[in-house]
């Protein structure tokens, strides 16, 4: 790895030694992993300027870490798209985590909620959303001579995320994807270098809790923000909330189903309380994307996930 510090020194950072960066070839991994590790790092070097798609999850965290790591605040660039459908804590996570890390940030408003293609909620949902995210932060890209990267990574291609392909078609990139990172991969490297998202629940958009075919509106995100964030403070780090009119459907991983029944009449009042009236808790247990399951291919051209 050390064409990196050469190149990365070409690029004007004072990235490394000046920086007290982390020595990513003393982090403890398996070889095969610090394989894909180098091959990410070479990537940022070749991008020299990046703007990452940061939501605060653990592989976007994992990517705005790697290249602020890599070239240094005034090459890489992390925006967050605040929206409803964003929910409240994980904007304020965001905006700790960058205080934290130092990170170059910006907060940006998307308008996804002003497109009736979205407000529908098709199957194909995810494309505008994804369209509007790179509308906004393209622009910025453009301005500082930069390619927008995106967390994805290879397990998310299994998936029917149509979001990838309005992402590519804007002229995204994802390097996790590149190096072959699979989502274990980003756990592991992260908490080898010491990030606290390395364990962070997944926390996908509030309106992937909203059946498809029944139209997304401010009001229903807004009640299932608040039923799932009163649950967080009930102890449930993984949770969904999933609404169906005035039902709402829990689910908690399956180790946490006696803690959920044991805590009824808590969730019960917290999650009336957010606007439903009636509670229910899934048996299967948190299951991500399930509501993905049956989906069939596309217009976008996205895989099928049954």
């Amino acid at each position: 790895m050390m064409n990196e510090r050469a190149k990365g020194e070409q690029l004007g950072t004072s990235a490394w030694h000046d920086r007290g960066v982390t020595n990513f070839e003393t982090l403890s991994l398996p070889d095969e992993l610090q394989a894909k590790l180098a091959q990410l790092i070479a990537i940022m070097v070749d991008l020299g300027q990046v703007v990452t798609a940061f939501s605060g999850g653990a592989d976007s965290a994992f990517v705005a870490a790697i290249a602020h790591e890599v070239l240094g605040a005034s090459h890489a660039h992390a925006v967050t798209a605040v929206s409803p459908s964003l929910a409240g804590d994980e904007e304020a996570d965001c905006r700790q985590l960058a205080t934290e890390w130092s990170l170059r940030w910006t907060p940006v408003n998307t308008a996804e909620m002003e497109r009736a293609a979205y407000r529908a909620n098709d199957i194909d949902r995810c494309y505008h959303c994804k369209a509007e995210l790179m509308d906004v932060v393209g622009p910025i890209a453009e301005s500082e001579g930069a390619t927008v990267i995106l967390g994805v990574n290879v397990d998310d291609l299994a998936d029917h995320r149509p979001g990838q392909r309005a992402a590519i078609e804007r002229g995204a990139v994802f390097p996790l994807v590149q190096a072959g990172f699979t989502k274990d991969d980003v756990r592991q490297v992260s908490h080898a270098m010491g990030l606290r998202t390395w364990d962070k629940p997944a926390a996908a958009c509030l309106a992937s809790r909203v059946p498809y075919g029944t139209p997304v509106s401010v009001e229903i995100l807004s009640r299932v923000d608040r039923a799932e964030a009163a649950l967080h403070g009930l102890g449930f780090r993984q949770v969904r909330v999933r609404h169906y009119g005035e039902t709402a459907r829990i689910e908690v991983v399956e180790t946490e189903l006696e803690q959920a029944l044991a805590q009824r009449v808590a969730i019960i009042g917290a999650v009336k309380a957010a606007g439903y009236q009636y509670v229910t808790l899934d048996l299967e247990g948190f299951r991500s994307g399930n509501l993905n399951f049956g989906v069939t291919e596309s217009s976008s051209g996205a895989p099928s996930h049954s």
